[in-house]
């Protein structure tokens, strides 16, 4: 059955008092109120957007995501309190239909006797299968329930779209470190539901410690703080000492919050790829370090550093696809965490180069004409004309070989009909030598036509 929590319930409030009593330090220091809660202030603080819809009491259904650890669960609690709504909490895998049934029932009996809103908190929602999200929809949008969806996973991908449009969507970003610190001085001092009643002296270097490490996750952080304290009191410790030693020895090595089949790997991707146009080297290799350090696949890596420099880097330095091809050899042969030298040394090079898209943009041009406008047949002078019968089609005869001519330049067409250009060239690097090459043809064509 899913959980509950309904404060006028005598029962339920012992019930939850005992629970909380043996519950880790995480959950017995979630927020009771608005004014508890910690972070989340583009939405939440006075003024945003969240904050005016609790106030104005026209909360409708929301979805939160966000990395773990940023104060989803509790903030949908808080909002049950502040709307006085009785407040169900389902774990998404281990739920079904039937147990969503229950709840809109019980929600429904409760608006037609007067007792009140309800609030159903879906944890994990991205693990609804349609089944299970469509059975929602009609009570959502008539406010019978007020459901909140939590999830790791972008929405956009794996809510259903009746669902999303039912909804108001936030996004929980990780804690700032003097958020996680704030936390873990109220759970130091809290005699209520903290580690007040202990004598604890926390240093505070630790703290900060523990809030670097915790990589804005408040539950990471919390458990490492009652590690390094309740292994002492356990020990027999009177005075508790948290210093930056314990805290080290009290919290995992930091872990990278990486999915190499989610959007975050799309994201990291793309951040790499704009950092290298943007000619940015230092955002570019801290990028190419998350995706390293991620677990990402080193061809995944070399091909966009390859795509990068043919396409924002070109001929304005051809080095760079040279360098880019090399690095994708050289990672695929040696593999990590050797791959790691060639990929950087490719990647900053790329966003160090001088950038032009002409020559993307000639052949994203040529495309749309090829796909999109009239086909230009092959003019007689550049078919082939090695093999029998070609020459009895004249095909061939008019071409002029270039290398017989000064310069080693022909004026002749080669695609009839066309006036505008593909390729413009820029004055950058390598490219500014292709321009200036390219306007001295154009020179002698012009020459050539006026006689």
């Amino acid at each position: 059955m899913p959980e509950s929590r309904d404060d006028k319930s005598l029962f339920s409030e012992v019930e939850q008092a005992q629970l909380l009593l043996n519950a880790p330090l995480a959950a017995r220091m979630r927020p009771g109120n608005l004014d508890e809660f910690i972070g989340q202030r583009e939405f939440i603080s006075p003024g945003k957007l969240l904050y005016r819809m609790l106030q104005a009491g026209t909360l409708s259904s929301l979805i939160f995501f966000g990395p773990p650890g940023t104060g989803k669960t509790s903030l949908a609690w808080v909002i049950a309190q502040q709307a006085e709504a009785k407040f169900f909490h389902l774990s998404a895998p281990a739920a079904n239909v039937s147990d969503i049934r229950t709840i809109l029932a019980e929600a429904k009996d409760r608006l037609l006797t007067k007792k009140g809103k309800t609030v159903l908190f879906i944890d994990e929602i991205h693990r609804f299968n349609r089944a299970q999200q469509d059975v929602l929809l009609s009570d959502v949008e008539t406010g019978v329930v007020i459901m909140i969806g939590a999830t790791t996973e972008n929405p956009y991908f794996a809510v259903n779209s009746p669902l999303l449009s039912r909804s108001t969507i936030f996004e929980f970003k990780p804690l700032e470190k003097s958020d996680i610190i704030q936390l873990l001085k109220r759970a130091l001092t809290n005699k209520k539901r903290g580690l007040g009643p202990l004598d604890i002296i926390a240093k505070e270097d630790a703290l900060e410690y523990i809030a670097i490490m915790s990589d804005g996750d408040a539950r990471k952080a919390l458990g490492a703080l009652e590690i390094g304290v309740m292994s002492q009191k356990n020990a027999g410790v009177k005075t508790i000492k948290f210093d930056l030693e314990i805290a080290k020895e009290s919290i995992q090595q930091k872990s990278i919050c990486f999915d190499p089949t989610g959007d975050t790997h799309y994201d990291l991707a793309s951040a790499l790829q704009k950092s290298m146009r943007g000619s940015d080297p230092d955002a570019t290799v801290y990028w190419l370090a998350r995706l390293i350090a991620g677990g990402e696949d080193a061809r995944f890596i070399a091909r966009r550093i390859a795509v990068c420099a043919a396409e924002d880097v070109g001929n304005a330095d051809p080095t760079a696809t040279i360098l880019a091809a090399a690095a994708v050899q050289i990672s695929e042969f040696v593999g990590f965490p050797e791959a790691q030298l060639p990929l950087a040394q490719a990647a900053i090079y790329i966003a160090c180069a001088p950038k032009s898209n002409a020559s993307a943009k000639a052949i994203w041009s040529a495309l749309g004409d090829v796909k999109n406008k009239k086909t230009i047949p092959v003019p007689k002078h550049l078919k082939d004309s090695h093999y029998q019968g070609a020459k009895k089609q004249g095909y061939g005869a008019d071409y002029k070989y270039p290398h017989d001519w000064p310069g080693g330049f022909a004026v002749q067409d080669y695609l009839p009909g066309k006036k505008d250009k593909y390729y413009i060239p820029k004055p950058l690097g390598r490219e500014k030598l292709i321009m200036d090459y390219l306007q001295k043809l154009e020179i002698l064509i012009k020459k050539e036509k006026g006689k």
